[in-house]
């Protein structure tokens, strides 16, 4: 987990605040919204396995949920410089909360999972389509300016 994020957080390294608010033609999502969606599913999951509480707000499924886009967000609604330290903290805090409850069994979630290690398997990998998501903005984003 901690090498995927590291991953993702190199990809974002360069993009400006500006940038992560933009939604180049073509897409629905920016991505801002793509950071604090990936936060948000590995507590998401996490959550409907253990049914324990999530160290992020309610309000972030409201911003940042399946089915949502920017057009949600409101003024407390984490920015992208806001958000890049929360994923960074991430998979310490998970790793701390979770190290000795990885194959703890619970009621399966509606796809099937019923350790943390399972849901853990599953946001990684779903991690992995939105850094794809990413990569592709950050491509439209840079080549819609230097066509300005």
């Amino acid at each position: 987990m901690k090498s995927y994020r590291s991953e993702l957080l190199g990809i974002v390294s360069d993009v400006s605040e500006t940038e992560a608010e933009r939604i180049p033609s073509g897409f629905n999502n920016n991505i801002r919204w793509n950071l604090g969606h990936i936060c948000l599913d590995q507590y998401l999951w996490i959550r409907a396995l253990t049914k324990e509480d999530i160290p992020v707000p309610l309000k972030f499924n409201e911003w940042f949920g399946y089915g949502t886009d920017p057009s949600r967000f409101t003024d407390e609604t984490p920015t992208y410089s806001e958000l890049i330290p929360m994923l960074q903290e991430q998979p310490g805090i998970i790793r701390e909360t979770y190290k000795n409850r990885m194959e703890e069994e619970f009621a399966p979630t509606e796809m099937g999972m019923h350790t943390i290690e399972q849901v853990l398997v599953r946001t990684i990998f779903h991690e992995g389509l939105h850094i794809g998501a990413i990569l592709a903005l950050k491509r439209q984003l840079r080549s819609e300016s230097r066509r300005r």
